[in-house]
């Protein structure tokens, strides 16, 4: 029983299906014979008897199909022939004992006029047994083997993905970690109390960067604790200078993002707008829900157009690049950053469609199911 269960149910169904088939055919036939030209009832038993030699005979042409499969095309081919020869002879011996053998026609040239004749008239039907039979053996084969394909080609995609984002957190973490260190190094020595709130944020920084690099999804609301304690150590450098505003959707506030995916974005607008600029200016972080899509945008007041230098997220120009692939490889294409520059300022927004977004709390429901 066991070993019948490891036999996927594609097989059994085609095995159910010829047989089914066959049984059709045999019942027309001996029904006809029956009525038409000998009335006897074993005419019907003859054929009982026959169809259950060619269900067996079914199982094994599949076996010796697949036997031949894992050789070269040639040897299939000839391997076949002589499957073809041995079936014909097999079926119709088997025809001729319960025909002509069991009216007394016992002696081998009985066997041999009884195969000519089956040569002459019936052979096609033998040979059409054995063809059918092997055809749907290869037919099913080549269907598993597509499906295959694709399976195997979803599996590669799904680890292509995951290596892609391994490698784009990769390359983000030790960035701003290094521009972190380099932003307070001139700092350290300004006070004793602006020392310890650095080293107190920096130490925060560096816990949810260790973390965030481990996760694959973090909540909105701990992204967000991230970002201030990042705007702390730069408001230590640049002072009043720069202003940081949050307009959050409370309700929002326990979806899921991928983990560092705004901070590239407010780095941008702390070196490219806001730390160029005499005046300093503000960034603000919005979240908005409408309908089914959420939006979050990053935006400030600083240099926008008039910026020396082109935003890109860091200094060795991947930021922004690694988060617009980061959110196509999370959530599609249609997530991908919309940039915007003004003389007034940037403007950088990305949307998610609700669906996209799972909570913990949605996943682990999802499991118990």
């Amino acid at each position: 029983m066991k070993f019948l269960d490891r036999i996927p149910k594609i097989w059994k169904r085609a095995y159910w299906l010829i047989c089914l088939w066959y049984f059709i055919n045999f019942a027309i036939s001996a029904i006809i014979e029956w009525q038409l030209v000998n009335p006897a009832y074993y005419v019907l038993w003859n054929a009982f008897f026959l169809y259950e030699a060619l269900c067996l005979f079914i199982i094994l042409i599949f076996l010796w199909s697949h036997w031949l499969s894992s050789f070269r095309p040639v040897i299939q081919i000839a391997g076949h022939v002589i499957g073809i020869i041995s079936f014909f002879f097999l079926m119709g011996t088997l025809s001729y004992y319960f025909n002509d053998y069991m009216d007394g026609l016992v002696y081998f040239e009985h066997w041999k006029e009884y195969m000519l004749e089956l040569l002459s008239w019936e052979a096609l039907r033998f040979h059409d047994q054995y063809i059918i039979t092997v055809g749907i053996y290869y037919v099913i084969r080549y269907f598993q083997g597509i499906q295959r394909q694709e399976k195997e080609k979803s599996l590669l995609a799904i680890k292509n993905k995951e290596m892609q984002i391994s490698l784009l957190k990769s390359q983000i973490n030790p960035h701003f970690l290094f521009n972190t260190l380099n932003s307070i190094s001139t700092l350290v020595n300004t006070s004793k109390e602006q020392a310890r709130k650095v080293i107190t944020n920096l130490s925060d920084i560096f816990r949810y960067a260790l973390d965030a690099h481990s996760e694959e999804m973090v909540k909105l609301s701990d992204e967000i604790v991230f970002i201030e304690n990042y705007l702390k150590i730069q408001q230590v450098r640049f002072g009043d200078r720069l202003r940081f505003e949050k307009d959050i959707d409370i309700t929002c506030l326990n979806i899921e993002i991928p983990p560092m995916i705004l901070q590239p974005l407010i780095e941008n607008s702390v070196k490219y707008g806001i730390g160029p600029k005499e005046d300093g200016g503000t960034i603000s972080l919005l979240v908005r829900r409408s309908g089914k899509v959420i939006m979050f945008e990053v935006r400030d007041d600083g240099l926008g157009s008039k910026a020396k230098k082109v935003m890109d997220g860091s200094s060795s120009g991947i930021g922004m690049a690694n988060t617009d692939l980061r959110l196509k490889s999370y959530f599609g294409p249609q997530s991908g950053l919309r940039v915007v520059a003004t003389e007034n300022g940037y403007s950088v927004r990305f949307f998610v469609e609700e669906k996209m977004v799972v909570t913990k709390e949605e996943k682990l429901e999802a499991k118990s199911i």
